[in-house]
């Protein structure tokens, strides 16, 4: 009698706990089916305010101290090519100089086994490279005149001097008050994207339950290029487009 009313009881604990699992999943799907979840996109084209750009040359010597005499010489010469464009001595820098030592390879053939031929490393002397930079912020008139001397480098062969140029490089200064923008923006288009929606079916939007943020996006103004995960910040173009996705869900009333 004890051991059947303990499994009466058992039984009965099981259904009111099934009953309590099945609820809460009923109440839980019901809650999810009383929302609505929208995206919101704020995109802005903006034109790039700062400006970077460098370059190298090199020279050679068996001599480290006559290496570093040619590489002074030659900043000399490459300063002059500036200033005749119109730059102040003040408006580029020049980096430390960097020496590395030169090494080629020198084969002995073995006469009577090839398998025994040997490659030693020799010494050939010292390169040193120097490099410049050129930058402005907010300077129009200063970014103008970058862009036009980048490609005309080439006349320093003129002067026996080769300089290595670097892609510019194109930022803005203001990214945060531009990235508070577009969240301003995107966060605005969707709540009114899910008004519209939730209207043309004469509901109602209630409170916000979550809001979450894309990932925030530079790229050239035009490009095809897809969203990346972990975002993209484009540096090559001076033109370029900001974009942010903002997702917000909303209860129905």
């Amino acid at each position: 009698m004890e051991t059947k009313i303990k499994s009466t009881l058992l039984i009965s604990l099981a259904i009111v706990l099934t009953a309590w699992i099945l609820g809460s999943a009923f109440k839980k799907r019901n809650e999810n089916l009383d929302s609505i979840s929208v995206i919101g996109l704020g995109t802005k084209d903006f034109v790039s305010d700062e400006i970077l750009w460098s370059g190298s040359f090199t020279t050679n010597s068996l001599d480290i101290k006559t290496a570093y005499s040619k590489i002074v010489s030659d900043q000399k010469i490459v300063t002059d090519f500036f200033i005749n464009k119109g730059f102040n001595s003040t408006e580029f820098s020049f980096g430390a100089v960097n020496f590395q030592k030169k090494y080629k390879e020198i084969r002995k053939e073995n006469p009577n086994n090839s398998d025994l031929n040997q490659i030693e490393q020799v010494f050939d002397g010292y390169e040193a490279t120097q490099t410049i930079v050129f930058s402005a912020k907010k300077n129009p008139t200063m970014m103008k005149k970058i862009e036009a001397v980048s490609n005309k480098t080439s006349e320093l062969i003129n002067s026996g001097i080769e300089l290595s140029s670097n892609s510019i490089q194109y930022t803005y200064s203001n990214l945060p008050s531009l990235k508070q923008s577009l969240i301003e923006k995107a966060t605005k288009d969707a709540s009114e994207r899910a008004n519209k929606i939730v209207n043309t079916a004469d509901g109602k939007i209630g409170k916000l339950k979550n809001a979450s943020m894309g990932v925030f996006q530079i790229t050239g103004q035009g490009s095809t290029e897809e969203d990346s995960y972990g975002g993209i910040n484009d540096t090559y173009s001076k033109n370029k487009t900001a974009r942010i996705t903002v997702r917000l869900e909303f209860e129905l009333e």
